[in-house]
């Protein structure tokens, strides 16, 4: 049996093995599969004969389908699989699954650390020390932008599933009162220091805002200038969940008059962050590159799940199926 990865390099750039998958066939991994929206010829070379596709992020259409017929089991190697036409999929008897619930404590720890820095810029004050600001000033203590202590303050956490929950838990230990909006409550989860309340309220009532939501119609652009405007001064806002989810301009704007605090985020608009994004010029915008699962442990974790969901395709059984 003939698999192949379409870009492998992400999950495993050298510091993993793929055995889990190479034991179910002749495994073929390209590193990356660069892709012209307008031509699928390259993706369909390198598909050719293969019955098993792993891909990440390059896309596959009904006319790869079609021009791949060997083609049985589509592997997604990430929650999200809006790259793949699963309609098209379903239809030409293919199965498309893909990897839920891998990376929830690394998001969460991610979506701590972002925070943390925003409060006590330590990376801010580790440079200062070595490029000598400390001993030119000449006092035992000195700072360069203003700490934040977190106790008793709100986290209003946007998307309450298992990230959520588990930031909640982790900023919880921290001293802060959470308050949540998820468009399905689980009222076991509220306690005397969390509640779930309307979207309005988060905007209105938190301290620190946290996105740990999907992308849909519904929620693009969610972060604009109105909501901003409902929010507290000074507010931090938190994304590593989804970059669209913020409409980029009109954060650059509230964070360059003050009204927001500061913005760490993990994710943006378009990945890699276009050049002229205004977020890499506004002021206390911390933007790292898509990162929160990339824990080695987390991407093990997403490649024993992948090859689980071979396995069970295998066998006949239906585990991880977005396109039953």
């Amino acid at each position: 049996m003939k698999i192949v990865v379409l870009d492998g390099y992400i999950l495993n750039p050298g510091d993993l093995t793929w055995k889990p998958l190479e034991r179910f066939g002749d495994l073929t991994v390209y590193d990356r599969t660069v892709y012209d929206n307008s031509n699928d010829d390259l993706i369909i070379e390198r598909i050719g004969e293969a019955e098993i596709v792993f891909t990440n992020k390059t896309p596959l259409s009904e006319n790869v389908f079609k021009n791949c017929p060997k083609l049985k089991f589509l592997g997604v190697l990430a929650t999200g699989y809006n790259v793949v036409d699963v309609d098209a999929a379903r239809k030409l008897g293919i199965t498309v699954t893909n990897i839920p619930n891998y990376g929830t404590q690394s998001v969460a720890q991610m979506a701590a650390a972002l925070l943390l820095e925003l409060t006590n810029h330590v990376w801010i004050h580790n440079e200062a020390v070595k490029n000598g600001e400390w001993n030119r000033i000449g006092e035992w203590c000195f700072w360069k932008q203003p700490l934040m202590e977190l106790d008793n303050k709100i986290a209003g956490i946007i998307g309450y599933g298992r990230i959520g929950q588990a930031t909640a838990k982790i900023v919880q230990s921290m001293g802060m009162k959470v308050i949540a909006y998820n468009r399905h409550e689980n009222k076991e989860l509220e306690s005397e220091n969390m509640k779930y309340v309307k979207l309005e309220d988060i905007f209105e009532k938190s301290d620190v805002i946290f996105l740990h939501c999907p992308l849909s119609d519904d929620n693009r652009g969610m972060i604009n200038r109105s909501s901003i405007s409902k929010m507290k001064d000074g507010v931090i806002i938190i994304n590593n969940a989804r970059g669209p989810l913020i409409v980029d301009q009109d954060l650059a704007d509230a964070l360059n008059s003050g009204k927001i605090r500061g913005a760490a985020l993990d994710v943006t608009s378009e990945e890699p962050i276009d050049k002229d994004n205004p977020l890499l010029r506004a002021k206390n915008c911390i933007i790292t590159p898509h990162i929160s699962w990339a824990a080695r442990e987390t991407r093990q974790r997403l490649m024993n799940i992948a090859a689980d969901n071979l396995k069970n395709f295998l066998e006949g059984i239906s585990v991880n199926v977005v396109n039953k």
